[in-house]
């Protein structure tokens, strides 16, 4: 078997990272839950989660991914046994399979969406156009299959040269389109002003509610679940710092989702359009927007493009997770090669329910989506915790396992995360 990739440097470690976590999730998911769950109550809880759950728990998949350099699979086969790590690891991956087949039709939903906004725009009877052509299954499955082709072959070139060469490309210009987004849409007369109301701080509109949502949406947004950040993370570099990589990815992804609701939130509001849309978001109300914004269609156009370039990175991440797993398996007598045609044969073959009847995506998501993710995260940190000595944690994750921040943080990550873990899961369920 062929030695284990590592990343070459930190900013392609870190631009990866990133690349993982921002995608749909900051920039469809988190403005309309800010919308629904208060406006500014949500966001500072969600920024406060985040520091004190999510990106500890984000190191507790890194250390256990390096630790054991092995993905799912082999992680939690080590960490738990033979039967019940096994279990747990096909589980994950099978939710993985399923949850990426639908994950590629909306990526395609939303690049589809990019280009008619650039060629065609919205204007008159081309909405009806619009939603004629994106409710047409058979051309919506085509350019899912390009998105998958296309996937495939980045991940058969490799780590480096694929997955780090595509994120150090992506990430930066995604930032760099919603950076002139921004300024764009505040240099619009009364947009600021929307802005400020909506960031204003509402000590009513904070309950329990707003806790369970900003709680789940801040392990949701950094694609944390026991798959893609545990497999990124047996890729690191034995001296690479994780606190360090842990702060940096966490920051960056909230600055994406903090810098697409700058954009989205003043526009909306300023133009008389409904913020707590929900999942329609994207493809009803965005093309409304774009509609009515000065140079709109243009605009709209490179921001959907943007989103779906991120989107795409946290698909390739998808695909490495299921590939990786299966080549490190030396039961099967299979190449790598061999392996990626085999699960782009699987995707395309799931993927055609989701194009023909979109409808079943958001039942799919309640089984295959962020509960799955909450319970995947719980049992990489239980197995970090619980099935590693805490020797190993600690230098995994501070190289130092005598200093008292160190031990404070290995309580806290083995006590405290796991139990906010469970209590989203429970609200998730009951709710």
């Amino acid at each position: 078997m062929a030695a284990r990739p590592v990343f070459l440097s930190r900013f392609a470690t870190i631009m990866t990272m990133i690349g993982v976590s921002v995608g749909l999730g900051n920039v469809w998911r988190f403005p309309y839950m800010m919308g629904k769950y208060g406006g500014s109550a949500f966001l500072f809880t969600y920024i406060l989660f985040t520091v004190l759950f999510a990106m500890p728990a984000l190191m507790a998949e890194w250390a256990l991914g390096r630790e054991t350099r092995k993905g799912p699979l082999g992680s939690f086969y080590l960490v738990f046994g033979n039967r019940f790590g096994k279990a747990v690891g096909m589980l994950l991956l099978f939710t993985v399979v399923v949850a990426d087949s639908y994950y590629l039709v909306v990526i395609a939903n939303v690049g589809f969406t990019a280009a008619f906004s650039l060629l065609k725009g919205f204007a008159g009877t081309n909405m009806e156009i619009y939603h004629d052509l994106l409710a047409s299954g058979s051309l919506q499955y085509l350019i899912s299959l390009l998105v998958l082709v296309i996937s495939l072959f980045v991940i058969s070139r490799g780590l480096n040269k694929g997955i780090a060469g595509a994120s150090k490309i992506f990430v930066p210009f995604f930032m760099f389109i919603m950076a002139g987004l921004i300024i764009y849409v505040l240099t619009i007369p009364g947009t600021p002003g929307y802005l400020i109301k909506f960031l204003k701080p509402d000590i009513t509109a904070f309950n329990r509610e707003v806790i369970f949502a900003a709680l789940g949406q801040s392990f949701f947004s950094l694609g944390l679940g026991g798959t893609f950040m545990l497999m990124y993370g047996s890729y690191m570099r034995n001296n690479e710092d994780i606190p360090t990589g842990a702060f940096l990815t966490s920051f960056g992804d909230m600055g994406a989702a903090l810098m697409a609701s700058l954009f989205i939130v003043p526009a909306i509001l300023y133009f008389g359009l409904d913020m707590a849309s929900g999942p329609g978001l994207i493809f009803d109300v965005f093309p409304e927007l774009f509609n009515k914004m000065p140079m709109g269609n243009w605009l709209g156009g490179i921001f959907l493009l943007g989103l779906t370039m991120v989107a795409f990175l946290s698909n390739l991440a998808a695909l490495e997770v299921i590939a990786g797993s299966f080549n490190e398996l030396g039961s099967i007598n299979l190449t790598r090669k061999r392996i990626i045609i085999g699960l782009g044969v699987v995707e395309a073959l799931l993927m055609i329910p989701s194009s023909f009847y979109p409808d079943i995506i958001g039942y799919l998501d309640l089984i295959f989506g962020s509960g799955m993710q909450m319970f995947g995260s719980l049992l990489a940190i239980v197995g970090l915790t619980w099935g590693l000595s805490k020797k190993k944690v600690m230098f995994q994750i501070f190289g130092d396992a005598n200093k008292l921040q160190s031990r404070l943080f290995y309580y806290w990550i083995r006590w405290v995360v796991p139990i906010a873990l469970l209590l989203i899961l429970i609200s998730y369920i009951l709710g």
